[in-house]
């Protein structure tokens, strides 16, 4: 089967970005603290005004994710979340909302479960595509053979080190978004987005990307505005996992709707 639909992600993005001043994606664990809490809070972010969800997938070794995330994963991994956990979550969420949602999660994960049979559960569950952070296009040949033919999206990391050869080979191997990472350095609120994440983007765009969508370290209205007048989405993540760890879905309900205030072209 080879499956062509039009990505749901980049629609997504492309209205947000006509309506309003850029799309808003926000990042959860999935089995965080639970299954059933993880699906609420996600339902929650996507009713809240945000464009789409991205699914973390736990994982004992995460090199990217700050400290937030972490204790947040090595919780859902005590309280027993497998692989087969992340499908059913995106089920019930679709069932419920009808934004994008994809999984974020380290390749050594999909590699253990087997590449077709993820993407063809991913897909099977209503899922949108998968961001890689540690799989470099040029090494991802099996995922994009499979994106290909489950029609799932295939979004890779674009670093400021990034060559401008480089960029221009993540943006013809991503479909979706191209995840712009804002600084070197694991996730994390920042008081300052760093101002790296601007030039890349330019770059990107230079490269041909139509929607870089920048991640790591907003944790504001005021910096969800700033980075969507320069680039086409805003990533929020740890600022609603320690909502959510702190204060349950109702204060995550809360901290994404006052996030997504930063979206309005007039928010300031």
């Amino acid at each position: 089967m080879t499956t062509t639909t039009q990505s749901p992600v980049a629609d997504a993005i492309d209205a947000a970005r006509r309506d309003r001043g850029g799309a808003l994606i926000g990042y959860l664990p999935a089995g965080f603290p639970d299954l059933d809490t993880s699906v609420e809070a996600a339902v929650a972010v996507l009713e809240s005004g945000f464009d789409v969800l991205e699914f973390g997938m736990p994982y004992s070794d995460p090199v990217m994710d700050g400290p937030v995330i972490q204790a947040a994963t090595v919780e859902a991994l005590e309280n027993g979340f497998r692989v087969a956990d992340v499908f059913e979550a995106i089920r019930r969420v679709r069932a419920r909302v009808d934004k994008p949602v994809v999984v974020m999660t380290y390749w050594n994960l999909v590699l253990q479960h087997g590449v077709e049979q993820f993407a063809r559960e991913l897909r099977e569950a209503g899922g949108a595509g998968l961001i890689t952070p540690d799989l470099v296009p040029d090494e991802g040949a099996d995922w994009i053979a499979a994106a290909d033919e489950y029609g799932l999206d295939r979004i890779f990391l674009a670093a400021p080190t990034s060559s401008d050869e480089r960029l221009r080979m993540i943006t013809e191997r991503s479909r979706g978004f191209v995840y712009t990472v804002s600084t070197m350095g694991i996730t994390g609120a920042r008081s300052d987005i760093d101002a790296a994440a601007r030039s890349l983007a330019d770059r990107l765009h230079a490269a041909g990307c139509a929607r870089a969508c920048v991640g790591i370290g907003i944790s504001t209205p005021e910096q969800v505005h700033e980075v969507l007048g320069y680039a086409e989405g805003a990533i929020v993540g740890s600022v609603l996992v320690r909502a959510l760890a702190d204060g349950g879905v109702d204060e995550v309900r809360r901290v994404a709707t006052a996030l997504a205030a930063g979206t309005a072209r007039d928010a300031s």
